[in-house]
């Protein structure tokens, strides 16, 4: 993990600890729906960004992405080292047995 993701979900995880209420991620915090919605809202832009614009608005795209992703875990007490866990799992040697 790089060490800045590391400090957001850390700046996300002191966020749900000790809210504040003019926070963006807390409002998304108290609303797991919210949070689902706006993964997805994300997820569309990336793709359209992807198809038809410029890299520098893919990149802040899919930074918006992957922030909301990490919130969205946050409200449901899953870890990102348990994303990492699985893309390792995914893509680790397959050991066959002859």
């Amino acid at each position: 993990m790089s060490d800045f993701l590391a400090r957001l979900t850390g700046i996300i995880d002191e966020r749900k600890r000790n809210p504040r209420p003019d926070s963006y991620t807390n409002r998304l915090l108290s609303d797991p729906a919210k949070a689902a919605q706006k993964v997805g809202e994300e997820a569309s832009e990336v793709i359209v960004a992807a198809l038809a614009q410029t890299d520098a608005r893919l990149v802040e795209e899919m930074a918006d992405l992957v922030y909301h992703s990490l919130v969205l875990l946050a409200t449901r007490d899953v870890p990102w080292s348990d994303v990492l866990a699985e893309l390792e799992r995914r893509h680790a040697p397959r050991h066959v047995d002859v």
